[in-house]
């Protein structure tokens, strides 16, 4: 049974990879792989309530993921139909095409390191939209903007699920791992901007736009008002976490719900025509909610491993085969690309007791960033790469081709920073 699954696991992976060549839809994959692969376990299994519980419980957590998917992209394209990201466009004046990859990707790490690497990754893809015309050069920005927010969510308890996971468990605490690894995960996006800057060249093309449309049927104060509140909102989301200690996404709807209402009130004296792009209702049409079932496809895969403990089998093996725990833990990074970072830390963190390894220790820390970091070296290695990946249609090959290396140099500079600074 558990090799028929890792077979379908494998398959299905290959077939995402080899999306346009085979003419399937990385959707319908992933979810025909999740599907099938929670099939077999139930019909390889003695104990059919317990794999529904079992599914029950992983279904919450992707749950969870979607509905803070969901939320978090309603309120970027009620932003996006506003024209509120004007506001940070306008400012942005540099046709330079390495000036504005610096500008870009500094304003994307700190971002990230306060909102998540998730919903930054969503609102600065939105925001390329209105500077960068060229879809081949938006695309490049684009994944280096999944670099720069997994470097960014990665030093802050908020930032990345995976290290508000150790952060909750009680592995690390907020102030230490900021301190810790603000340095290490700056590096690991700075070294490739860096190589950029010395190979890249050009200029600029912005998209032509057309002030008529606001004149006409937006005033500055409603586009102004929009922005604010719904930024705002998104950064008031892991605030609501930590008071009221709920789900990140209970607070992304607590947000939508605000940026609403609000979107109501201030169009609610005009004609149903005029009011109808600036609705949340046409916003949710605008939504790409396949790249949403993709990502719970990819999830149901890999809840399937987690339950069969073929991932904490993979970690108990490379600690039996490997030993030192630097090693093990940067191979978890690497790992991390391929298979999602989420279960790959909660196998680490049962695999390593507290008692043996306190709140701060090295490990953790380390841990934190390679997980973080790691799946920038593949687009469907993080939520800000799948997320990104369905906005922008960017396929596996031409990730691997124009990012995965500089992710990857990243990446080792930020793990030699640590180990060595």
């Amino acid at each position: 049974m558990i090799i028929a699954i890792i077979a379908v696991f494998v398959v299905g992976y290959l077939f995402i990879t080899l999306e346009h060549n085979i003419h399937i839809n990385k959707t319908a994959t992933a979810l025909l792989t999740g599907a099938v692969c929670w099939s077999i376990y139930a019909l390889g299994s003695n104990d059919t309530h317990s794999v529904v519980e079992q599914l029950s419980h992983h279904l919450a957590g992707i749950a969870e993921i979607a509905f803070f998917l969901l939320g978090a992209m309603t309120i970027v394209e009620l932003i996006d139909a506003h024209q509120g990201f004007g506001l940070i466009t306008e400012r942005i004046h540099t046709k330079d095409i390495r000036a504005l990859l610096w500008i870009i990707s500094i304003l994307t790490f700190f971002l990230s390191a306060v909102l998540d690497n998730l919903t930054t990754a969503i609102v600065m893809v939105s925001l390329l939209r209105k500077i960068i015309r060229d879809d081949e050069m938006r695309r490049f920005f684009a994944g280096i903007v999944i670099i720069a927010a997994n470097a960014g969510g990665a030093w802050s308890p908020l930032g990345d699920v995976t290290t508000t996971m150790l952060w909750i468990g009680g592995q690390i605490s907020a102030v230490n791992i900021m301190k810790t690894l603000f340095l290490p995960s700056l590096v690991s996006l700075v070294v490739p901007l860096l190589y950029l800057t010395f190979t890249l060249k050009g200029s600029i093309q912005s998209p032509r736009t057309s002030k008529k449309v606001l004149i006409e049927n937006l005033s500055f104060y409603e586009r102004n008002l929009i922005f604010i509140v719904g930024l705002g909102m998104l950064l008031f989301v892991p605030i609501f976490k930590t008071v009221t200690h709920l789900p990140p996404y209970m607070g992304v709807l607590l947000a939508l719900g605000v940026v609403w209402a609000v979107s109501e009130i201030i169009h609610s004296q005009k004609d149903e025509e005029d009011r109808k792009p600036f609705t949340a209702s046409y916003a949710l049409s605008k939504i790409d909610t396949s790249s949403i079932l993709f990502f719970m496809g990819i999830l149901l895969a890999i809840g399937v491993l987690e339950v069969t403990h073929t991932l904490s089998h993979l970690a108990g093996w490379m600690n039996d085969s490997i030993g030192n725990l630097d090693v093990i833990v940067f191979i978890i990074g690497i790992a991390s690309a391929v298979i999602d970072n989420v279960p790959l830390v909660a196998a680490s963190m049962g695999m390593y007791d507290l008692a043996v390894y306190p709140q701060d220790h090295r490990i953790w820390e380390f841990l934190a960033y390679c997980a973080g970091t790691g799946g920038s070296m593949l687009i469907i290695g993080s939520a800000a790469g799948v997320a990104v990946m369905g906005m922008e249609r960017i396929s596996f090959f031409w990730y691997l081709k124009r990012i995965s290396l500089l992710a990857l140099l990243g990446y080792v500079a930020g793990t030699l920073v640590f180990l060595f600074v």
